[in-house]
């Protein structure tokens, strides 16, 4: 009787310590699961830097509500005048290909400074150039590297660029008794290829 009765002291006492251990190790086991939620979260906001053809030099506000997903929007310039430009890139994992469509838009600027310094010998200018703005849409497909914090990226595809010639009756030039004489701006699309390469960096 005595062993019997000591026996089922033992066990009791087991018993009873058994539920205070599994609590003191609950807490830890849920901290541990939050870091790791946390460890695996990706930061949504960034700074994003790109160059290429036609948009200029840009720089954006990137925001990733899932990785797949990143929209931007921002300004820059085309070493003419100032604009802005907006962006959604779809990556179906989270890095490697992606596609993205943009739609942007510089203002009006003198060219012929730049023109100048592009072309040799002699240039005076060009009524047609002193007044050069767009807009533009790109479709492109491209390769992102990296992923969490930092990605790299190349992307190319078509270009479709509106705008309107300006001073085409300065341009034109009277030939004796004929005069040609422009009521209106003209207005010209282009489609062609268009490049950039760019830089993200993730701070939240």
């Amino acid at each position: 009787m005595r062993l019997t009765s000591l026996g089922l002291g033992m066990i009791s006492l087991v018993l009873a310590a058994a539920p205070s251990t599994a609590r003191a190790d609950e807490p830890q086991t849920v901290e541990a699961a939050l870091h790791a939620r946390q460890a695996e979260k990706w930061p949504r906001l960034g700074l994003m830097l790109d160059a290429g053809i036609p948009d200029g030099a840009i720089g954006s506000l990137a925001y990733r509500p899932w990785k797949w997903v990143r929209a931007y929007a921002g300004g820059g310039s085309n070493s003419v005048s100032g604009g802005w430009r907006g962006g959604l890139s779809l990556l179906p994992f989270g890095a490697g290909p992606s596609v993205s469509f943009e739609y942007g838009h510089y203002s009006d600027g003198d060219a012929n400074g730049l023109v100048r310094h592009l072309v040799s010998g002699d240039f005076s200018g060009s009524p047609l150039l002193s007044r050069i703005g767009y807009d533009y849409a790109n479709a492109q497909v491209g390769l992102d590297f990296g992923g969490k914090r930092v990605i790299f990226f190349v992307h190319g595809g078509i270009s479709k660029v509106w705008a309107e010639i300006h001073n085409l009756n300065q341009a034109v030039k009277t030939n004796g008794s004929t005069t040609i004489e422009v009521t209106s701006d003209p207005k010209v699309t282009v489609v062609g290829s268009s490049l950039k390469i760019g830089l993200i960096i993730f701070l939240i």
